[in-house]
């Protein structure tokens, strides 16, 4: 049976997404989308009447997926200690996801062109995260605003480098696979569990 309404449209979404990973914005085209979907041109802009409109709207049903992935910290563990790592984990891992690091590049090629997808790509990898983890930490040690704040920047920092940028900027490979099970390599944990074992340590002091 053929896709039709909803159903269609999600499915030319996920289709353009990877034409769009994989040929960057400007040499994607709305015939390689609709011969991806396997769709009439027609169709396509039906649903979606340019290829900017296009853009921004897989920009959307990225953020989607990256936060339903991410989760939040509670969820990963009643011990604090341990579900920040977890998360912390996690955040890693999907930021150093081969596709997360193309749409990166993607969005600050583009982001003369599409200052707002650029904001909304930016507040899902960043602010967001920051978001929810300075909630925990506020919620879980008693911290305040500006002190919760302050301790998630810390240690997404602390998470992210030297490793995201080595990536972002092609001197590291990155990861090829995302597992829901599967997080990042021992050292890696090992070293953010040092990090949130120091945080935790200087709410005490």
């Amino acid at each position: 049976m053929a896709r039709r309404g909803e159903q269609l449209r999600e499915h030319i979404l996920w289709m353009a997404k990877d034409v769009f990973l994989e040929m960057g914005f400007e040499r994607a085209s709305m015939d390689l989308v609709a011969s991806r979907a396997k769709t009439s041109k027609r169709s396509l802009y039906a649903h979606f009447e340019s290829k900017e409109k296009l853009f921004l709207a897989i920009i959307e049903l990225v953020r989607g997926l990256f936060l339903t992935r991410l989760k939040q910290p509670g969820d990963y563990s009643d011990k604090p200690a341990e579900a920040l790592t977890l998360f912390c984990g996690r955040y890693l891992q999907s930021m150093l996801y081969g596709p997360t690091v193309q749409m990166c590049r993607i969005s600050m090629a583009e982001s003369e062109r599409f200052p707002e997808q650029a904001a909304l790509y930016f507040d899902v990898l960043f602010t967001q995260v920051q978001t929810r983890l300075s909630a925990y930490l506020k919620t879980t040690f008693r911290l305040s605003t500006k002190g919760s704040v302050d301790a998630a920047n810390g240690l997404l920092g602390q998470v992210l480098l030297p490793r995201f940028p080595r990536v972002l900027f092609g001197l590291d490979p990155p990861v090829q696979s995302l597992d829901s099970e599967v997080l990042p390599l021992s050292l890696e944990l090992k070293q953010i569990r040092t990090a949130v074992f120091e945080m935790i340590n200087g709410f005490a002091r």
